[in-house]
């Protein structure tokens, strides 16, 4: 798995040309396949793990994550309880806070150990994460197994995308390249939103899932998002079973090996050439991420729940549920022993009935938080399809703000409006949100090899990656759901939506604003090593 000697000069061969974008493809699809999984499963794992009060407070921090004694605390609460819509923001960022950390040091580790012996590692690491996650009985468990996912995606994406960027020589074949594997990331959205929803079909007919053991105590009609985290082995052993065959980058190996390839040093992104450069692509990507998670990945997880057919359905099942209330306390004061056990006969009934509704009302969440992410995600798979079509024949900053511009006035019509009338209008509002916002995402992974020297694209593109992205953008999920929803009033669901308004539209038009800030895209550099001065390494 180490670094490939250099290969001789001129176009890739059709066979390796083939397998590397075989690999390209399966690794981005999959990177996403990764990431998405938490917000379909997210709810029903954190219910399930988290320790709460008797009466569903919370205790603190450290006995909700189950590092503190819970020998009086209750285990598990709703989904759609406060505790919940807490810890979906918390671990949407400290998931991605760690992968940003560590994503820099990888892009600096892609500089230094070459991209293609980092990709394998990054792989072998988020490949197995969900595996362990899977097994979790404590909350800390699944944040622990989340943070080491991210941390594995974060790396392994800046790896490819430099890779790839350096064994397409030709600036139009180079293109095409990267932006037609990066089409294949929104596939994985799509496939691990499907599997979700095939796992919690077949978890409603006893049987139908294979007999696997999992921990002891495990609610076992909500084993979904166990088998869902369980399919992310699945990556490590395809692209694994390639990587031996594709070369590493050809320019880094040859420069790796005449000497004249300089040590990456996180203080020269801030030298006078490259700092507008370094600052304006971490904010544009921290604005991007912003969007992702602040509003689109908050409705599968949080809003979904209370779209107005659903929740109207909850509402009349919760009605129920008082009645019965009323019922059994009337009960308890009949004397008539002969009424008594009529009434309890068929307030048993009733409850069975209730349960019922009750059970039905939880899988019609499941599903609509499936079908949701499935029109968000096949929005940004046509995002990433336009991308590619408009990339070489649209000017390159004209071609970022073809998306930014409507995003200014969608994200708070989608969010504020369009939420709470018919289904249809509102998932195609969110699959022109899920357009846009990985159009956006696109444009900077294909632009960011384009304006970083050869010895720091690793680092710069992990800068802008992992610090404007992972570690600032990514905290619009915690804003939202600890910070701006406490200030709007309703039920969770209408608070997180009208907070998402806010951040997808503020998002799109700081963004719009930076995008008039962009330096444009390097020279291309010359193709033969050459000295580079005292410095050189």
């Amino acid at each position: 798995m180490s670094s490939a000697a250099a290969a001789p000069r001129g176009p890739l061969a059709p066979v390796t040309r083939t397998l590397v974008l075989t690999v390209a493809a399966i690794g981005f699809l999959f990177d996403t396949y990764e990431l998405l999984m938490f917000p379909v499963i997210g709810a029903d794992a954190v219910a399930e793990l988290i320790q709460v009060n008797a009466d569903g407070s919370s205790p603190g921090w450290a006995a909700e994550l189950g590092l503190a004694d819970g020998s009086e605390l209750k285990r598990g609460v709703s989904p759609q309880s406060d505790p919940v819509r807490l810890w979906a923001g918390r671990m949407l960022w400290i998931a991605a806070l760690f992968g940003g950390v560590f994503g820099l040091l990888g892009g600096w580790l892609v500089d230094r150990l070459g991209r293609k012996t980092v990709m394998v590692g990054s792989i072998i690491v988020y490949s197995f994460s969900p595996v362990a996650a899977a097994y979790s009985t404590e909350l800390w468990q699944l944040v622990l197994f989340r943070c080491t996912t991210f941390i594995g995606v974060c790396v392994e994406m800046v790896a490819a995308v430099t890779w790839l960027a350096e064994l397409f020589e030709d600036r139009r074949t180079r293109e095409l390249a990267i932006g037609w594997t990066l089409a294949c990331a929104s596939l994985g959205g799509i496939l691990v939103t499907e599997v979700y929803n095939l796992i919690v079909g077949a978890a409603r007919h006893p049987g139908s899932l294979p007999a696997l053991t999992f921990p002891a105590g495990h609610n076992p009609d909500n084993v979904a998002w166990r088998f869902t985290l369980l399919t992310g082995l699945i990556p490590g052993a395809l692209i694994l079973v390639l990587m031996p065959f594709v070369p590493e980058s050809r320019v880094w190996a040859e420069r790796k090996r005449a000497g004249t390839l300089r040590r990456p040093s996180f203080g020269e992104l801030f030298a006078p050439e490259l700092r507008r450069t370094t600052i304006v692509t971490a904010l544009l990507s921290a604005c991007a991420y912003a969007a992702a998670f602040g509003a689109l990945q908050m409705t599968p997880i949080q809003i979904a729940p209370g779209l107005p057919d659903i929740a109207e359905r909850q509402a009349k099942v919760a009605e129920r549920a008082r009645e019965l209330g009323r019922t059994r306390e009337m009960l308890a004061g009949q004397t008539d022993p002969e009424a008594k056990a009529v009434g309890r006969r068929q307030l048993d009934e009733a409850e069975r009935d209730l349960k019922r509704q009750q059970g039905e009302v939880a899988q019609e969440i499941k599903a609509r938080r499936g079908n949701i992410q499935r029109w968000q995600e096949l929005g940004g798979l046509t995002g990433r399809v336009v991308f590619a079509l408009l990339l070489t024949t649209v000017p390159s900053r004209t071609l970022l703000r073809l998306f930014l511009v409507p995003g200014v006035v969608l994200f708070p019509v989608t969010y504020l409006y369009l939420r709470g009338g018919d289904y249809t209008v509102f998932a195609a509002a969110i699959f022109c949100c899920g357009l846009l916002t990985v159009s956006q995402m696109s444009y900077m992974a294909e632009y960011l090899p384009k304006v970083f020297p050869v010895h720091l694209r690793g680092t710069g593109g992990g800068f802008a990656t992992n610090v404007g992205a992972r570690m600032i953008g990514t905290m619009a999920a915690t804003f939202n759901t600890e910070f701006l929803s406490t200030f709007f009033a309703g039920p969770n669901p209408v608070k997180v939506a009208t907070a998402a308004a806010v951040i997808g539209g503020a998002a799109f038009a700081v963004a719009l604003v930076l995008s008039f800030l962009l330096p444009p895209p390097r020279t291309e550099e010359p193709t033969e090593p050459r000295p580079l001065g005292p410095d050189a390494a």
